[in-house]
């Protein structure tokens, strides 16, 4: 997959950053440490521009969201009320759990989440089953995205051809927030059980 990036973003430039980070922001496992360092030392021979790299981007993180971000919206509460989603234990509860999260959360979850490893590439699904309006959305996203690129691509402007370092020095941080997601993930399906548990016996009891 490296080889692949380095290679595609290398003969495309801007149009391959593009494609690659909306594909990475719509749920796909395509790597920002590598693609957007790649276009900083790009930049730093004259190859790219620097503020292009990050505008670009930031923009393509911006449509791939969006893409899950609608998905997630249009088909979730669908799919979570399906026979697959009673069959993992899916239930209005974790819907409810979703939209209290993010009403309380919702813009803070969205920026603070751009701007994490793996977590990125994720936010856009659980926003987009709570009731976060778009606006809302679009403004959080950029304004995560936007730091997050001009960290990168800097790094890689100053690194130039050892911009693949970039990678190495984030990626001990894969690991603690794989752990952290799982168990996080965890709880919320644990309470949001509970939630749908305390809602079924509401309506049985006639309350």
């Amino acid at each position: 997959m490296t080889q692949w990036l380095i290679s595609l973003v290398g003969t495309w430039g801007l149009p391959a950053i593009f494609v690659t980070m909306a594909g990475e922001s719509a749920g796909l496992p395509i790597s920002s440490e590598i693609v957007v360092p790649l276009g900083g030392a790009l930049a730093a021979q004259g190859k790219l521009n620097f503020l292009a790299v990050v505008i670009v981007s930031s923009l393509a993180n911006l449509a791939g969201s969006l893409v899950a971000f609608w998905l997630t919206r249009r088909y979730g509460e669908r799919v979570v009320l399906s026979r697959a989603g009673r069959r993992v234990g899916l239930s209005r509860g974790h819907l409810r759990l979703a939209n209290r999260f993010f009403e309380r959360f919702g813009l803070w979850a969205v920026f603070l989440g751009r701007l994490l490893p793996i977590v990125r590439t994720y936010i856009s699904f659980p926003a987009g089953v709570s009731r976060i309006g778009y606006v809302r959305f679009t403004l959080a996203t950029l304004a995560g995205a936007i730091p997050w690129n001009l960290a990168l691509a800097y790094a890689g402007l100053k690194l130039g051809q050892h911009w693949e370092q970039v990678a190495s020095y984030l990626s001990p941080l894969a690991i603690p927030i794989v752990i952290a997601v799982v168990v996080l993930l965890a709880v919320a399906w644990w309470f949001g059980r509970r939630l749908g548990e305390e809602e079924e016996a509401k309506i049985a009891s006639g309350v």
